[in-house]
């Protein structure tokens, strides 16, 4: 314990007094024209959102990193399990109870490193961020060598580095097709969102095609809307859809203009990744009141060891309803209140920060209520002063496996970027 207790200290010491800016802009200008000898990519990312990329690391002792791993595989053995995914299949739109054959690229596992060690805040599906943050974990100054993206064996947990996480990402999307097509080549990707062009990490949606033509794949960015399903296939004018990486927040494809997609889904006439089951079984807010639920576990048969690493370390979540209106308002300071299918943080709220009319709207409407988890610091100098940092810290996973680590730095309630200084910083593992 005594030497987890000065790795703690250390790292502590470090994101309070290691005030250097770490990120290496020429780098990042250098790795940028590989794909865009033009400029646009790089003033896109700097100059248009100067508040996306932070810059400086952040510093983790190995003991917090250690910690959240086992928490994820411990989530991943539950999340599993055909009694968990029935539970929250019953509040699930129709729709992720048609079950694919792929899994679901990207999963998100966001934590708060508190006092006692790091609390799991949050999943999401979809998670946004992997390839920046990929390219700033090559853009660091020599201070801050040991940055890396990290795989991790979570049987062991032991760790090893991955020099190009990028080429994780693309054996990911190869088994996601792998999945539902067997051996048949992979000839085409597009990447969905609502009107791309208008969409904060865009950049990233650059770098994606581009990654993806590196490996012979054709790539196409687009709106939904621009989509027709005919012929058994889905079409870009006359480009046949192989695969859709899915970067749409209607996770169940709701909206009108998704029709074709969501016709061509259910008919498995194109690989949808990630998709509305995977949300379904991750990312609702409500899943996380079971998963820290000790009664729940112990009924569907999760053993002890397990349940222990849950309740220790998962920000604790309930249903929000209004039985529990008048203790909910009473300890409202210390909890975050947050939509069941709610994601970017958008309209989450602070208990310390409640009117009477919003709290009257969460009750309306679909809320948890999870315990406040205040977020650890990191103090940079921005100008001449030194200005205090909220972190957290995002996994992106992949079938239970770690392919990359990050923060994310910000001041405000939630993670915004929009903080000058703030934005997405890689991690150094002390």
């Amino acid at each position: 314990m005594a030497e987890d207790g000065v790795s703690l200290s250390k790292a502590e010491e470090y994101n309070s007094a290691c005030h250097c800016l770490t990120l290496n802009r020429k780098a990042l200008e250098e790795q940028l024209s590989r794909v865009d000898n033009r400029g646009d990519l790089y003033r896109m990312l700097i100059d248009e959102r100067p508040h996306l990329i932070a810059n400086s690391a952040v510093f983790v002792n190995k003991a917090h990193l250690n910690k959240q791993l086992e928490i994820i595989w411990a989530l991943e053995k539950v999340i599993a399990m055909p009694a968990f995914q029935k539970q929250v299949l019953n509040y699930a739109p129709q729709i992720a109870q048609f079950q694919p054959k792929a899994f679901g690229a990207f999963v998100g596992y966001d934590f708060h490193l508190a006092a006692d060690g790091p609390k799991l805040i949050e999943i999401n599906s979809n998670a946004g961020g992997p390839l920046i943050n990929s390219l700033i974990s090559h853009a660091q100054h020599a201070c801050c060598k040991k940055i890396g993206s990290r795989q991790f064996d979570h049987a062991n947990l032991t760790e090893k580095f991955i020099d190009d996480p990028e080429n994780s990402f693309i054996a990911m999307f190869y088994q996601e097709w792998q999945a539902e097509r067997g051996t048949q080549p992979l000839h085409t990707i597009a990447i969905v969102d609502d009107e791309p062009n208008n969409q904060y990490l865009l950049p990233e949606f650059i770098l994606f095609k581009h990654l993806f033509e590196q490996q012979g794949i054709c790539a196409v960015i687009c709106d939904p809307s621009e989509l027709h399903y005919h012929n058994g296939a889905i079409w870009h004018g006359a480009l046949k859809i192989d695969l859709i990486y899915n970067r749409l927040t209607d996770f169940s494809l709701e909206q009108p203009k998704l029709e074709s997609l969501r016709a061509a889904y259910l008919a498995s006439d194109v690989v949808l990744t990630p998709h509305p089951r995977n949300h379904a079984i991750y990312a609702d807010k409500r899943n996380l009141t079971w998963l820290c639920n000790t009664d729940f576990l112990e009924r569907i048969g999760v053993e002890t060891a397990i349940r222990d690493i849950l309740i220790q370390g998962i920000a604790h979540t309930e249903q929000v309803n209004i039985q529990k209106a008048e203790i909910l308002w009473s300890t409202r300071k210390s909890l975050f209140f947050k939509p069941c299918r709610g994601f970017g943080s958008k309209a989450a709220y602070r208990g310390d920060k409640l009117t009477k009319q919003v709290f009257s709207y969460i009750l309306e409407n679909d809320y948890v209520a999870q315990t406040l988890i205040k977020p650890s610091e990191r103090h940079l100098e921005i100008g001449q002063d030194i200005v205090k940092m909220k972190l957290d810290l995002r996994h992106y996973v992949y079938k239970g496996q770690t392919q990359l680590i990050c923060a994310r730095l910000y001041q405000g309630q939630t993670t915004n970027f929009r903080t000058p200084g703030g934005g997405f910083a890689p991690v150094v593992i002390i």
